[in-house]
């Protein structure tokens, strides 16, 4: 599966609270999650995203609580995925979890500006700089997690697992 969209780019340590500020966890529902979708680490953020989109950041992404809330918000915000130096291992788990695809790659998270298109393969890992041509590799998704992904997460991932076992 190969995506193409804008990269928005972040520093490092963006934390949990900065995806989705601690005062919006008194709703779970996606659409409202999506509206807040990194709103103390850019307030215009929502306004610039479309989907198909990239959040683009350094270190230790999605570090501080392990609220799942955070990558609600941003598949609900329509974004293709997050690229990262490296992720907080909480948010890592959660990320797949809740169907929001990741990837590792600390050279395209420190090379890749805002504003630039990208294209990512989720096959191979590898991410394109279409803006500048240069190419970035990170671990390829394995496809028991792309099929995870593509059922919107784990819970949904289990659900069809039973149900196909039931019909």
């Amino acid at each position: 599966m190969e995506l193409k969209g804008k990269a928005h780019k972040f520093g490092d340590d963006i934390n949990t609270d900065e995806i989705l500020p601690a005062r919006y966890l008194n709703t779970s529902d996606p659409a409202e999650l999506a509206k807040h979708a990194m709103e103390d680490a850019d307030p215009e953020f929502v306004a610039k995203a479309k989907p198909g989109d990239f959040v683009i950041a350094g270190k230790n992404f999605g570090c501080g609580s392990s609220r799942e809330h955070a990558p609600v918000a941003l598949k609900a915000a329509g974004l293709a995925g997050v690229i990262a130096g490296s992720f907080a291992r909480i948010f890592y788990r959660n990320a797949f979890n809740m169907g929001l695809t990741i990837l590792e790659s600390p050279d395209a998270a420190k090379e890749i500006e805002g504003g630039q298109e990208i294209s990512v393969n989720f096959d191979t890992g590898e991410i394109t700089n279409l803006t500048t041509g240069k190419k970035y590799s990170s671990q390829p998704i394995p496809p028991f997690m792309q099929e995870l992904l593509a059922d919107g997460g784990l819970i949904a991932h289990i659900k069809k697992q039973l149900e196909g076992k039931h019909a």
